[in-house]
């Protein structure tokens, strides 16, 4: 009996330990979490971080610039502003080819109102009334009109200017066909002035259309047509109808 009753309390001192380890109080971190302030504070710190990368960031983006990205800023800028870009640049050939793009043709002479086409360009499309009008005859050889030919009515000299803005390419004295003048213009473009005189330039020279080049003159092919010039057009070798490109006048 004696031993049973020894034995009791380490029975339910046992219990008593069993009981215990599983009602273990809560860690420090369940305690913590139990709070009622804990996350208020944490939603608060949280935004705060939030906030302080946010006022970090653009105070970055309000920084001046410096060295050559402010220089590309810059450039870009001023691209945007004027609607042109690098190629723009003077002097670029790319650029020049754009404004000679942009340039529409006009008569090669000082004042289109007092001249008139003495001579067609032959079509070879034409009727048959055109192949009659624009054939060429000198001695007994007839040849097609690749151009168009050009004069007064009182058959007075007259300034012969530039169609389009170029470089000339030629200025020469070419038996027959008189004092010849090429221009070559951006997009294989070039126009022949051919029958005149008092030339004003020299191969090599930068044109802008409405420079005078020479006046009109004579020559032994087309001696018929008095004071006149023979105008040409080519573009990328192929020769083209004057008319189909002049402007009405």
């Amino acid at each position: 009996m004696n031993e049973q009753n020894k034995n009791k309390p380490n029975h339910e001192e046992s219990l008593k330990k069993s009981q215990g380890e599983s009602g273990a109080k809560p860690s420090s971190w369940n305690r913590l979490l139990s709070k009622r302030w804990v996350f208020p504070a944490v939603y608060t710190a949280a935004a705060a971080i939030i906030l302080t990368l946010v006022w970090v960031y653009q105070d970055a983006g309000q920084k001046p610039l410096t060295g050559d990205t402010a220089a590309v800023v810059s450039q870009q800028q001023e691209a945007g502003a004027s609607g042109k870009t690098d190629n723009a640049v003077a002097g670029d050939p790319e650029a020049v080819e754009v404004v000679a793009n942009a340039e529409g043709m006009v008569w090669p002479v000082g004042n289109p109102a007092e001249v008139e086409v003495v001579k067609p360009f032959y079509d070879v499309n034409g009727t048959e009334e055109n192949h009659v009008e624009a054939m060429v005859q000198y001695n007994d050889t007839f040849v097609p009109n690749a151009g168009i030919d050009i004069a007064r009515a009182d058959n007075k000299a007259f300034d012969v200017k530039a169609a389009l803005s170029g470089e000339v390419t030629r200025v020469e004295d070419v038996p027959v066909m008189g004092t010849v003048i090429e221009i070559t213009h951006p997009g294989n473009m070039k126009t022949v002035y051919q029958s005149v005189g008092d030339t004003k330039v020299k191969q090599g020279d930068d044109v802008k259309q409405g420079d005078v080049l020479a006046t009109a003159g004579r020559n032994e092919i087309e001696k018929n047509l008095g004071n006149h010039v023979h105008f040409e057009v080519y573009e990328d070798g192929a020769v083209v109808n004057p008319s189909e490109v002049l402007p009405q006048r």
